[in-house]
This record gives C-alpha cells, sequence and structure tokens, in this order.
C-alpha cells in the first residue's frame, strides 16, 4: 500500500459539458417539505406570500437549477385543478401516497413563484396514475399556452397573464412501483406516456420531457422496463429517468462508501440500454438521463412507520445526516459527473426537511445539514468541462464491492473563468492520503484554495442548537509543486474541493 494517489487530466480529453441542470433538486408535497419548510405563513420570516425567507437564501446559497415538483409519489394521486384558483375555493383532499391531508394551500403558481424566488426553474411532474393524456393537455395549456384558450384564459384570471413557459416536464413517477397509485406494466405505461408526450408537444413543441425508468436498480424488471418503456416512446421523449437511495443500515462504513460504484455501474447499465434501443431503431438521436431522485435514506425508516395518518404536514423521512452521509454524496456527486456526457439532470431528493440538506424547525430555525456542503460546491465550482480522470489509487474490498479506489475524484474546467476545480473524496477511515493532481496540458496556474470536509466523528450531525458541527474549512494543504504537479494531503474519511487558477 503505497497511500499515494495521483490524478492526470488533460484539457483535450473532456467527458462532457456539464448541464447545470446535474444539480436540481426536489420538492414533494411530503412531511414537511412544503408546509413547514419552504412555506410557514406564521414564521417571523414569512414573505408576503407565506414562503420562509430563510430558506430562500439558503436554497440561492445552494445555486440549485431545476426543482422537480410536486412529487414523487403524491403526483400520480393528484389533480393539479385542486392547487389553482383562490386558496379559499380550494378543497382538501386525502393524500393516498403517503396518508396525509393535502390542504392545498400551495400549488402550481405558487410553486412557480417560489421559484423564481430562489432563483430557479420548475421540472413538473403530471400524473399518470389515475389520470392521463387529457389532464397533462389541460396543465401544460394553462401553464405555456399565451391565452385564448379556456386553460390559458382561466390562468389569466388567476392572475398569472404571462405563460409560466416551463420547458422540462417528467411523465409520471416510479409507474413500476406496486406501492405507486396506478402502477403499471412496462407496456402499458409506455403506451400511455407515449401518448401524453405527443399532446403536449402538439400544445408546445419546445418542452423536453422525461420518461419514467425503473424505480431502482433492484426492481425485478430492471432493466427490461428501460427497454421496453424507450422502444414504445423515444422518438417522443428526451430522458429516461433514474431512482436509488442508499443508506447504512448495518453499519458498515467501509461498504457503505463504496455504494457510488454502485451508482456508477446504475448509470452504465441505463445508457447501454437507451443506446440499445437507438440501434434496435437505427435513430440518430440520444436518450439521456435525468438522476432525478437520488440521496442517502434510511435514518428516518424506523420513526416514520409510527405517524399517525390523515395528519397535515407530519415530520415525514426527516433523515438527521452524519459526517459519513457527506461523504457518500461527495461519492455520488462526482459519479454523475463522470458521466456528464449523457447525465444532463439530477434531482437531489429533496430540499428541505424531507431527506434534505436543509431542515427547519416550525416557528424557529433554519440550517444547513452536513450533506449541504457537497451538494454546493459542486453546483458552485463544478460548472463548465468535465475532464477524463486518469486516477490510480490504491484499493480496497467491501461487502459488496471489490476494487473499491481509496480516492474517488473528478476534475472540471471552466474555461470561462480559467479555473479548474478538482473534488475528491479519501474512503480511507484510518490514514490521510498524498493525492498528486498532473494538469500537464494547461500550462502555468496556481491554487485557490483547499476546502476540507472532515470530522474525527463520523456520526457527527448539525442540529438547530449546534448548526456548525459538521462545516468545511478552507485551510488544505494542496500547493504546486516545482514539477509543475499539485500535491494534496487529503484528511482521513474526508471530501476535499481544490480550486485551481489557470494562469
Amino acid at each position: 500500500m503505497t497511500n499515494r494517489a495521483k490524478m492526470i487530466v488533460d484539457k483535450d480529453f473532456i467527458v462532457g459539458e456539464v448541464d447545470k441542470r446535474i444539480y436540481g433538486s426536489f420538492i414533494e408535497h411530503l412531511g414537511r417539505a412544503v408546509y413547514g419548510g419552504i412555506y410557514e405563513p406564521d414564521h417571523p420570516s414569512a414573505d408576503e406570500q407565506g414562503f420562509r425567507s430563510d430558506v430562500l437564501e439558503l436554497v440561492k446559497g445552494l445555486d440549485v437549477p431545476i426543482v422537480r415538483y410536486p412529487g414523487g409519489n403524491f403526483v400520480s394521486g393528484y389533480n393539479w385543478e385542486d392547487g389553482v384558483g383562490p386558496v379559499a375555493d380550494r378543497p382538501s383532499r386525502l393524500e393516498l401516497a403517503w396518508r396525509t391531508i393535502e390542504p392545498n394551500l400551495v400549488g402550481f403558481n405558487e410553486f412557480v413563484d417560489w421559484c423564481k424566488k430562489a432563483n430557479t426553474e420548475a421540472m413538473m411532474a403530471v400524473n399518470l396514475g389515475t389520470r392521463g393524456p387529457e389532464e397533462a393537455r389541460n396543465l401544460i395549456e394553462y401553464s405555456n399556452h399565451a391565452s385564448g384558450s379556456y386553460w390559458s384564459d382561466l390562468r389569466i384570471k388567476h392572475g398569472y397573464k404571462d405563460p409560466h413557459n416551463i420547458k422540462t416536464w417528467c411523465l409520471g413517477n416510479e409507474m413500476d412501483g406496486p406501492w405507486q397509485i396506478g402502477a403499471k406494466t412496462a407496456v402499458e405505461y409506455g403506451r400511455i406516456a407515449n401518448e401524453t408526450a405527443k399532446i403536449m408537444r402538439w400544445v408546445d413543441p419546445t418542452i423536453e420531457l422525461v420518461a419514467c425508468g425503473s424505480s431502482g436498480l433492484g426492481m425485478p424488471t430492471f432493466p427490461d422496463w428501460e427497454a421496453t418503456v424507450l422502444d414504445l416512446t423515444y422518438d417522443n421523449v428526451d430522458y429516461i429517468s433514474l431512482h436509488q437511495y442508499y443508506g447504512n443500515r448495518d453499519k458498515d462504513t467501509k461498504n457503505f462508501l463504496a455504494q457510488s460504484l454502485g451508482m456508477d455501474s446504475f448509470i452504465q447499465t441505463v445508457i447501454s440500454t437507451a443506446d440499445y434501443v437507438k440501434a434496435k431503431k437505427r435513430s440518430k438521436k440520444n436518450i439521456n438521463l435525468s438522476f432525478d431522485e437520488w440521496n442517502v435514506w434510511f435514518h428516518s425508516n424506523e420513526s416514520d412507520r409510527k405517524i399517525e395518518p390523515w395528519s397535515i404536514a407530519p415530520p415525514q423521512l426527516e433523515d438527521i445526516y452524519t459526517h459519513e452521509d457527506a461523504l457518500v454524496v461527495g461519492c455520488m456527486l462526482i459519479s454523475l459527473l463522470k458521466r456528464a456526457d449523457r447525465v444532463k439532470m439530477a434531482c437531489l431528493a429533496q430540499l428541505v426537511n424531507v431527506i434534505a440538506p436543509i431542515m427547519t424547525e416550525n416557528g424557529g430555525a433554519a440550517w444547513k445539514q452536513s450533506i449541504y456542503y457537497p451538494y454546493m460546491h459542486a453546483s458552485l465550482f463544478g460548472r463548465g468541462t468535465v475532464l477524463v480522470p486518469l486516477l490510480k489509487s490504491d484499493k480496497y474490498d467491501s461487502k459488496d464491492y471489490t476494487d473499491v479506489p481509496y480516492v474517488e475524484a473528478v476534475a472540471v474546467h471552466n474555461e470561462e473563468l480559467g479555473e479548474v476545480t478538482v473534488f475528491a473524496v479519501n474512503r480511507d477511515l484510518d490514514n490521510a492520503r498524498t493525492f498528486d493532481i498532473d494538469l500537464r496540458s494547461f500550462g502555468s496556474f496556481r491554487v485557490i484554495e483547499h476546502i476540507v470536509l472532515e470530522n474525527d466523528d463520523l456520526q457527527a450531525v448539525n442540529t438547530a442548537a449546534n448548526p456548525d458541527n459538521v462545516k468545511p474549512h478552507a485551510n488544505g494543504n494542496a500547493k504546486l509543486e516545482q514539477n509543475g504537479t499539485i500535491e494534496a494531503s487529503l484528511s482521513k474519511a474526508s471530501w476535499n474541493v481544490i480550486r485551481i487558477k489557470l494562469q
């Protein structure tokens, strides 16, 4: 074991351009994501629409480019018309996906308003569980058609003269899952998704559409589902979705930190399946990937079983994230970047309170969870072109994975800013590791800063009382060597951001 890792990158050897939407997130009508999360009219920071300004500031700090809405499992039983028009006239409904009451105080137009305040765009999902092409057609007409039709004029009547012009739409959610309201076979879903795509494009030909992939790589129908769905929808959709969550129920940190290798394999299998359908159809068009649900999720499973049904906005899926969770999120961000040529959208699920980087107290504070930081760093500094990472590192084996590199890393070149940013995770739980970065094609450069997220306690968390317990510092020791390489010591169990200015 050499205790030393090395990465070579060349400006002419690229993976692909980063679509900024790879740093998207997700707000579902679930738990306290909306009510008590982004929206709390009685909160001291609430604006004139009831949105929490403190939460908005934390969201803006992430520079989130797109947010998926309104679900999730929720959307498969949702009537979008319940959430528009005068709030006093909106019905309360039994919400069957999460067994709560949905008061419909926040709906489509309010969410679009919130997106503008958060400097983000909306990724809308349509209900293909209990509803179908007709309702999706009506919604996109309401949203995107200028005027002169029933639904567009209704939007104007509701106070929104200009169309919302939402460009990205998801055709349902996890339709293969037996837990899903209105679950379908691949053929059933592929047919209704294709007809919905056709009719939505007839209303607005400029939109992009995401077909549902498998609900996870563990589904027994994966990847046959993708092959069948794409065979039926290929000409009318642009993306296929991926969903996957990761956890450490067995308290096996080495295996937990290796789970991004499973994410790598998942991405590659979906790319291969999409390209198989492309070849079968003799198509010139690529189907790209929308990894529109990903995160660590396991901490809250037990407490969620104890929630009484039919309450409004109970504290569901409120994982409290540890330092080791942040390392796994960092590894997953690196996995997404390594396939930036085909992964063009991704959504950290979710954004506030529900398996989220941001937590709130009702009536009280908002704070950053440990996973906020790698997500923020990648979003702020990971824009540009991903370079092919030629990485050499010692490896280990875990319960489910072999040849796991101790150092996981990727580099992004932002030509406009004249910067290269290296993201690196040291999976070694016991030792710091020396990391050499060879930027041989870039000429002269200097290190701007080396940000480190480290903690002696892998289970350390942030709370309202101690919101800075897990927090990065900029005291990393990356430095330029005389031979023109950069050398850094990566602390044990750490997330690292090394920012380099090109001269």
